[in-house]
Parts: C-alpha cells; structure tokens; sequence
C-alpha cells in the first residue's frame, strides 16, 4: 500500500464517519456504526470500508444493508469533497477483527491466570508446605467395601 491510498483511505475514513453521522437517516442504523478502517485499491477504484455495529447480528446485518444501499450517494458525496476525477466504488464489509481480538485477549486471560496458579503451586512445594487449590477440589468417593457379599454364619 503506497503512502497516496494509506492518506486517501485515511481522508475517506473521515468523510463517511462524517456523511453517516449527519446526511444518513437510514432506520436500519440503530445501533451506530464505526468505520474501523478503509482499504483503497492501488489503482484508486475500489474502496474496502470495513464497520462495526452494535447490536445483535441481526442488527449489524441491518445496518451493513442500509450502508450497501447508500453506497451511491456517499460515493456522489466523496467525490465532491476529495480532490479526484472519480471517487473510489466503495464496499462495506463487518469488520471481524474486533470479535477475534476479544476472543484472544480473553484466552490470554485464562492462559494468564492458569500460569498463575502454577507458579503458586511450585512456590508452595518448594517451601514445604501443601499445595492449596484457589478452587476446592472434589471429594472423593467412598471407597467401595473389600467383599460386597455378606458373610454366611
């Protein structure tokens, strides 16, 4: 990606946050939608705008609808604010990244607290003492008698 479509991409970014916020009044955006990041092709043709919405995934469907369908006029918009001949074709996409990033910060969470819990258990055995579980243990079953049959007189 070359420094014109990062700066390019960057300018558009700023302009659609600003054409939805203000000229959009679309029902299908309940919930708010974020443009994270916009990808422009090398040739300048094609726009990627990726955004999140809150809201259930039937919601954020909605409103990547609703910005699909205004896709025309934001594009008419574009093209009288930037300095080009012809403003990119823009493509609206939910942008994922934000779920898996979640997802991962939660896994480094638990990885973190069960590391935790290991070092405490060797802490504890290497100064002698027994090892405490943060979480009680099950008990164990009864243990089972040596003959189940009962003894004949």
């Amino acid at each position: 990606m070359s420094r014109r479509t990062e700066m390019l991409g960057s300018t558009i970014q700023q302009e659609l946050a600003m054409i939805i916020l203000r000229e959009l009044n679309d029902p299908r955006l309940t919930g708010l939608p974020s443009i994270t990041r916009v990808k422009v092709s090398d040739d300048l043709s094609n726009a990627d705008v990726f955004v999140t919405v809150m809201g259930t995934p039937g919601k954020q469907l909605a409103a990547l609808n609703a910005l699909k369908h205004s896709a025309g006029i934001m594009r008419t918009r574009l093209t009288k604010v930037l300095t080009l001949r012809v403003a990119p074709f823009l493509k609206f996409h939910l942008d994922e990244d934000l779920k898996r990033e979640l997802e991962m910060m939660d896994l480094l969470r638990k990885v973190a607290e069960e590391n935790a819990e290991l070092d405490r258990r060797r802490a504890a055995a290497a100064a002698g003492q027994p090892a405490t579980p943060a979480q009680p243990e099950a008990p164990a079953p009864p243990a089972a008698p040596e003959n189940p049959l009962p003894k004949e007189p």
